[in-house]
This record gives C-alpha cells, structure tokens and sequence, in this order.
C-alpha cells in the first residue's frame, strides 16, 4: 500500500539521520534507482516535483526493444544491452511486458532480403532471451496480418519481434516495488536546493506542491534522476554548469483501431527525416509515431507542433489503404527524450546511451537511456555511488526481481481476470486486479465504465486513491488509467465523474473538484487535435 501520508511522516520520522540514497526525480530512472537501492537493503527516499512520470517516461512509443534503428546505425552494444534488458523485464513484469508481432512491409525488390537479414541479426543479439524468429513473409500473408495495409506494388514484407509495455503503469509497479522494500517515494514534493558542508551534497531542501510544508532531509548520497531537466539541478549544484542534455520531441497520434485492425504492428524503417516510423496495437487503439524535433528548452507539457501532426499523417498514409485526417484522431501527445548532447546537428543521431556524471560535490547524476535499459542504468547509478559515497558494498538483485503485479510462478504468462466491464484492461494490473475487481463488487457503481469510449471502471480511480498515490483528476485520467492519450474528449466527458470520485476518497471539497475540473479541461484540451474551421459561402 501506498500512502501519502505515511509517506510523509516515514520521511520526517528519521529526523536528522541521514537516509543513504535521496533521488531527485520519479520517471523511469528515478524509478529504477529506487527499486535497486532498496533492495539492496539500503535507506531511500524519492522525491517527484509533479507525479511519477508525468514527463517523458509516460509518452513513450510504448516499446520495449533493442532499437531496429540502432543497428541501422551500427550501434550493437547499445542494442545488445537493450535486447538482455527486454528479455529480463518480460520475465520479471510479464503482467506489463507483451510479446508484439510487427512487419516491415516491403514494396522495392531490394527491401526483403536487407531487412531480413538485418532482422535475423537482431534475432541472434537477443539470444535466449529472445522473443521469436523473424522470417520473411509472402504478399498475401503481410495483408492477411494487416488487410489495411496498401496493397498496390507490395512485394511481401519481414515479421519480426519485440516487446510492447504500458509505460505509465510500469512506473507505478515500480513506486510500488520499491515502497515494498522499504523505500519512502513523494509524488508533488519540489526539491528547491541542495544541502553542503564543507562544498559536499549533504542532503537537499524540497516543498511539498499539495500544502507549501518545507522539509530539509540529509542523504549520503543525493541522485539527480530528472531526465530533460537534468541541466536545471546541475545548476543547483553549480550555478556554471555546463548543459549536457539536448531535448528533442517525439510526437504519437492515436487512432481508432480500424486504420490497423489485426494484431500486428507495422514498422516504416525509414522516413523522410531519417527515422523509423511505428504503427502499433495498444489498449484497442492504434499509436503512431514519432517525431524528431529538437527543443531548446524542457517543458512539462510539450506540445505538438501542427508540422508533426502533418507529418505523422502524411508519412503513415502512404502505407494505408485508408488515409487517416485530423478528424481521425482520437488523442496526440509529446514527450521529450533526454539526449546526451554530442557534436551531431540531427537529435535522430544522438547518443540513447546513458551517462552518470559525478560532481566535485558529490552529486551523481545519471541521464539519456531509455526505458528498455532502465534496470541497467539503475544498477549502473548505485554501483557508481556505493564506490564513491563509502556505503557498504551490496550486490544488485533486480535482474531476477520480480516487480509489483507479477503473478509469482507465471513467468511471461498473464493473470486471469473474470469477464465483465473493464475485464481486458485490468489484465495488466495483474496480482491487483483481484482487488479492484473485489472494490466493484462492494459498490455497483464502481464496477460501470468512466465513458462508453473507454475501457476503464470506476473502481480503478478509487483503487488509485488508495493505494497508487493518486492526486489528481490528472494523475487518473493520465497515468493511472491512460484515458487522456486513448481518447482526449471521452478523458474531458468523464473528468467530472472522476473528480467526484476522488474528492470523496481524498476528502476534498467542492472548490477542489472544480478547479480539478477546469484545469484539466485546459490540459486536455492539448491533446485535440485542431481542425480547420470550415468555410460558409
């Protein structure tokens, strides 16, 4: 279980005492730096301005993987890396972690035998761990998988594997993997400076965003995990620190299911600015993208830039009988990589690896990466401070960890979960979904759908209330139910259900839901796409 207000009183209990790991930041590396600090058995506190993954470690393309692009590029360690790290998490979260079949469509004679054997390699990078053989396939059978696809001059394709995940979900088991092994995590807790004595981080000051409450709390070792917003507590430390992340912004459309209707992704390998583009299955709706649009400064809330959206939309309907418009679709949302700058003009060629940096201070940062290397990177970032913080040496567990959720004894298998509203969906809570299915047989009205158009119940909201630190209209609509990025205006229909449902388990008052209310409405009102205004004569 996971309580704010324990949480809070866990973290002011220690008094004085130094907690041996402060991480700054509650994405994806923050995340997995907790989970491995804590169950090494060390003391760890976690603090996230905002919610866990609000940024970029919830808009993802929602894949776990080695990186086709990545060999194109000839980068095998990275890709390598990657793939041991797909393999461990599908067996550590098989709950989150799908095997996902995708085809690399071809229509030049060339493009069969290249792919092909380019994707036999990757298969062989995977090893054991891999998620099934690729092979070629014959033209009927690329549009038996995928009958949308354009058939005019298709000459076959290549099937390979990958893993697909539900990103905002992960980070949440991971909160609450780390919670289970002792860990205190605060979501909406602001750090505003860093302690030193004698010119070393010795712990840091921070504000609670829900009540304006100031802590200041020591640390033997404080991490700077903030993804694009790794230069701003740099600056903390040093206020001449040199900038070491180069944003770029990737942008996915969501569509309705019938622009790809079989279970298969569909994977472009080269577009006009250089990228791969994804056309993939996620939640009964499609996701494509992305985008590479270099960004001088991070922001919270990226925002697509109306080229993007063309581009998407121009690119994909080249390889689909029916070419989606604006008014197809459902949701868009960015996100912002934190690439490790280099030399390189195009963000599409720079570095996903990551980079640990230790300050004259002693404040270790970790940066770049990706989801798929999260586990890597954590363990990379806790080895590093145990070598130059003094702590005791404790070996990683978390390659055979199993994180929250994960049936024990299932190993890269699902969770059984009756049929009924929302049934499909609760699959990927795994062990948790008997409790929420439990809440909706307390109370009927928890068991109905939020919105005809989605596939969430009532009782998800109320279960993460309780136990998933949700505060927000946003934080439920967002990240613990993925509402916002499935369908924007079913998310705007439904927000006044779900801030009623909050405030009676968070014990807000009527003002509370309505500035709820209305500040979502604005939010998500970005996420819409804006059609042209229609001409009267």
């Amino acid at each position: 279980m996971m309580n704010r207000h324990d949480m809070i009183r866990a973290m002011t209990g220690k008094g004085a005492r130094p907690w041996d790991f402060c991480i700054i930041g509650g994405g994806a590396t923050g995340l997995g730096v907790a989970v491995d600090a804590a169950s090494r058995g060390f003391s760890t506190l976690l603090m996230e301005e905002y919610d866990f993954a609000k940024g970029t470690s919830s808009r993802a393309t929602k894949l776990v993987h080695g990186g086709v692009r990545y060999l194109q590029q000839g980068n095998i360690k990275l890709v390598t890396e990657a793939l041991h790290e797909r393999g461990i998490l599908r067996r550590n979260a098989p709950h989150l972690v799908k095997n996902q079949s995708f085809i690399v469509p071809n229509y030049k004679w060339w493009e069969g035998p290249y792919y092909g054997v380019g994707l036999k390699v990757y298969d062989w990078m995977a090893g054991e761990l891999g998620l099934g053989k690729s092979r070629r396939l014959a033209r009927e059978e690329v549009l038996e998988l995928a009958p949308t696809l354009d058939a005019d001059g298709l000459r076959g394709g290549v099937l390979y594997h990958d893993g697909q995940f539900d990103d905002a979900r992960l980070a949440i088991n991971l909160a609450q993997t780390a919670a289970r092994h002792g860990a205190v995590l605060l979501n909406y807790c602001r750090v505003t400076g860093l302690v030193k004595t004698d010119g070393r981080v010795t712990g840091l000051r921070a504000t609670d965003q829900l009540n304006g409450q100031s802590f200041e709390v020591a640390a033997k070792v404080v991490i700077n995990a903030t993804g694009v917003f790794t230069d701003s507590i740099l600056r903390l430390d040093d206020p001449n620190a040199e900038s070491v992340i180069a944003p770029s912004q990737g942008v996915h459309l969501i569509l309705d299911k019938e622009f790809l209707p079989g279970q298969a992704a569909i994977l472009v390998p080269h577009t006009d600015d250089g990228r791969v583009l994804f056309a993939v299955p996620w939640h009964d709706k499609i996701i494509i993208g992305t985008t590479d649009t270099p960004v001088s400064e991070p922001t919270i809330e990226p925002r697509a830039l109306p080229a993007e959206i063309d581009f998407i939309l121009q690119q994909i309907g080249r390889y689909l009988q029916k070419v989606p418009t604006r008014r197809d679709i459902r949701s868009i949302f960015a996100g912002l990589r934190p690439l490790v700058k280099s030399s390189s003009k195009k963000t599409a060629e720079l570095a996903r690896d990551h980079l640990i940096l230790v300050a004259d201070s002693g404040l270790i940062t970790i940066t770049g990466g990706k989801w798929t290397t999260y586990r890597r990177m954590a363990e990379d970032t806790v080895n590093k401070a145990i070598q130059r913080s003094g702590l005791p040496e404790r070996a990683c567990v978390t390659e055979t960890l199993m994180i929250h959720g994960a049936p024990v004894g299932n190993a890269g298998g699902s969770v059984g979960v009756p049929g009924g509203a929302g049934s499909e969906t609760l699959q990927i809570y795994g062990t948790d979904a008997e409790h929420i299915l439990a809440l909706a047989a307390s109370n009927p009205a928890w068991g109905e759908l939020l919105h005809p158009r989605l596939p969430y119940i009532q009782a998800e909201v109320i279960w993460a209330a309780r136990e998933e630190l949700c505060m927000t209209v946003e934080d439920a609509l967002s990240r613990r139910t993925r509402s916002l990025l499935l369908d924007a205006g079913a998310a705007i229909e439904c927000a006044p259900l779900v801030a009623s449902l909050l405030a009676a388990e968070l014990g807000r008052d009527e003002i509370w839901k309505t500035q709820q209310i209305n500040f979502f409405r604005e939010l998500a009102g970005h996420y819409l796409p804006e059609l042209p205004t229609p001409v009267n004569f």
